[in-house]
């Protein structure tokens, strides 16, 4: 018989093992506030169950040994022998946090046995065993701080972070007061901050650090980042040194190198769970095409007069059941937002606890449905919205109280349809934005000359603008306003557009609008010489015809037109894209108005043809990337054409501008 590879089943049961803590951790944040329920009990150890018998299966013999002794104390809670209290709770949260780490590890091939797991595995037999052992002392059985001699370390931002006001020297002057540090740049070319974008290349650097400092000294030094980069923190050990196990069945390995990586990416997931009626629709509609197909396949040979009607009904019945199929095929990637809102609970209580303020988490709208690819994406805009309105947007439980409110803050999530758009709104019953001290910071950085005259919505929106907050200090969290630019820009990038409505003394809402999926747009078709271009009308504001009497040039060879009491850009596609324009003169041709990352241009070709919807192919995965253009479509007659990214259109037009 031959031996079967249970490596091909590696990925699904990583997968499960994340579905299972993510039930785990809600069980147990609900028993964390008072849920009396036994089957939330079963919940959790179920999970523990099932993860160490998938685990000891597949040969990850750390994550068993971890899971195994979580297990056994989850026994002693089902069994009443064991109340279930807020250590209890605490200690597996971050048990949960641990598996999830060393899952990543071993789906890598690494070492799943880290220093953190060993002295977490030694707290959680301590509860178990009734043994009282301090958490500070088991990390230092089992990684003596004498054995590090150094540190290497490998660090890489996202493009977008340095572009928000963030300074890595901060970064080189927090380590070198560590100790000893050098330092290398990866770049093979480092390109001016004005001039990074998603399409620069590698920026980053390796370090070395030259001291026996604690990891959570040498990590702290970059809080600042938020997950924003790509990080690996690896120890230089002297010499191995004997740790006595906490278990038999869990020997001490070396600390393993600790990643941190993009939220985002962390979600994403190469399979979808789809429901069985879905799949059933599916299957029907096919044979409805194999029906149609058959009966227009007794055509071949022509068709006479009488038989007309029967094609025409035949073709009809056709483009029905091809337009129920794309919407069939559309809906199996489209899944519940529950799966990025669920993350949240957790957040809101760590972070409430951490501020020592009281927080009420509400949440609707769970089982609105979005695309795969756009709910992948949105993780990271909301976790930057609801950190800095725990920390900055709801006030203290006493200054609360002094202002007439409840001294517990009220924190809402929401997801609704609306139109043809998704709609995700983050709102606070805080203090709200200070329009005063906002003014005054953005006087002071040269943003504006005077804030008088200034609609609320425009004072607003000002904290979008890279590395703006009115903070007095930083925190290690957040501020209001670090990290918003960040923020509107993924949500742009989605072809989404983000709002403020805030009210001072009751609270901000933050409300992002977003395209139901990315793989079909709705599109204005576009002639430019022989070529079609199409510009997703989610970011268009109008089209016009300008008169050569609103049109001025300006040096280095711009132009600007007047539209409604405003100057703005023209951007000739045939100058960008290289082709050959048939209309030279700005009245013979149409301006389409369009607005990306709040700011708008006017992209001049030579005639409208029409509204389509279009389906989206990635122009990179078959081609290259291209400045300017966001993927390609086939169009009836077989021939392809370019879909406008309007946001890269508009930061060439910036830089520019900026040269």
């Amino acid at each position: 018989m031959s031996k079967v590879d249970l490596a091909q089943f590696h990925k699904a049961f990583y997968e499960e093992s994340l579905d299972g803590l993510d039930a785990m951790e809600q069980a147990l944040l609900a028993l964390d506030e008072g849920a009396e329920d036994p089957e939330l009990i079963n919940v959790v150890f179920r999970a523990a169950h099932s993860i160490k018998g998938g685990a000891a299966t597949f040969g990850f013999t750390d994550v068993a040994a971890f899971t195994h002794v979580a297990e056994n104390l989850m026994d002693e809670v089902r069994s009443g022998r064991r109340p279930m209290e807020k250590a209890v709770v605490e200690l597996l949260l971050r048990s949960g946090d641990t598996v999830r780490d060393m899952l990543s590890l071993s789906m890598t091939g690494q070492p799943a046995a880290t220093a953190e797991s060993q002295a977490l595995l030694a707290e959680l037999s301590a509860m178990v065993s009734g043994v009282a052992v301090a958490p500070v002392a088991a990390a230092k059985a089992a990684a003596p701080a004498e054995a590090i001699e150094g540190w290497d370390i490998a660090f890489r931002p996202f493009d977008y972070l340095l572009k928000s006001g963030n300074d890595p020297a901060r970064m080189f002057r927090e380590l070198e007061a560590l100790g000893p540090l050098a330092v290398t740049c990866d770049a093979s070319k480092l390109p001016a901050l004005a001039d990074m974008d998603a399409e620069s290349s590698y920026l980053g650097w390796t370090l070395s650090l030259d001291a026996g400092a604690k990891r959570a000294a040498v990590e702290g030094v970059f809080d600042w980042v938020d997950g924003d980069c790509d990080l690996t923190v690896t120890p230089r050990i002297a010499a191995p040194a004997p740790v006595a196990a906490a278990v038999a069945a869990a020997p001490v390995a070396a600390a393993a190198p600790r990643t941190v990586r993009d939220p985002a990416a962390n979600s994403e997931s190469s399979s979808v769970r789809v429901g069985i009626e879905k799949i059933d629709t599916l299957i029907n509609l096919v044979g409805e095409l194999v029906i149609t197909q058959s009966m227009l396949s007794q055509f071949n040979d022509g068709v006479d007069a009488s038989q007309l009607e029967m094609l025409r009904h035949g073709l009809a019945q056709l483009g029905r059941h091809t337009r129920e199929l794309q919407e069939s095929v559309m809906s199996i990637r489209m899944l519940p937002i529950s799966t990025v809102f669920n993350r949240f609970p957790r957040l809101v209580r760590d972070l409430a606890q951490k501020l020592d303020k009281k927080v009420v988490l509400d949440m609707r709208g769970e089982t609105t449905e979005l695309d795969k690819t756009v709910l992948e994406k949105i993780g990271d805009p909301l976790v930057h919205l609801v950190r800095n309105a725990i920390d900055h947007g709801l006030e203290m439980p006493d200054k609360r109280l002094a202002a007439g409110k409840g001294d517990t803050g009220t924190l809402r999530l929401e997801a609704f349809h609306r139109g043809g758009s998704i709609v995700v709104e983050v709102a606070d019953n805080g203090a709200g934005l200070n329009r005063e001290a906002i003014v005054a910071k953005a006087i002071q950085r040269g943003i504006i000359a005077t804030g008088e005259g200034m609609s609320d919505e425009a004072v607003s929106d000002l904290i979008f603008e890279a590395g703006f907050s009115t903070a007095a200090a930083t925190t290690d969290l957040s501020g209001r306003g670090v990290g918003m630019d960040v923020v509107r820009r993924n949500v742009m990038d989605l072809g989404g557009t983000v709002a403020i409505r805030s009210v001072q003394g009751s609270g901000t809402t933050f409300t992002i609008t977003l395209p139901l999926t990315l793989a079909i747009i709705d599109g204005l078709t576009a002639a430019v010489g022989e070529e079609i271009y199409i510009v997703p009308l989610v970011s268009i504001i109008e089209s016009v015809q300008v008169k050569p009497d609103t049109v001025r040039s300006v040096a280095g060879g711009g132009e600007l037109f007047r539209f409604r009491d405003n100057w703005m850009p023209i951007v000739r596609l045939f100058d960008v894209f290289g082709c050959a324009g048939q209309r030279r003169a700005v009245d013979e041709g149409i301006v389409i108005v369009v607005e990306g990352e709040g700011t708008r241009i006017g992209l001049f070709v030579d005639e409208l043809i029409g509204q389509q919807q279009a389906v989206v192919k990635s122009l990179e995965a078959n081609y290259r990337r291209v400045t300017g253009i966001s993927g390609a479509t086939i169009l009836a007659d077989g021939s392809v054409a370019l879909i406008a990214d309007v946001t890269g259109l508009v930061r060439m037009q910036a830089r520019r501008k900026a040269a």
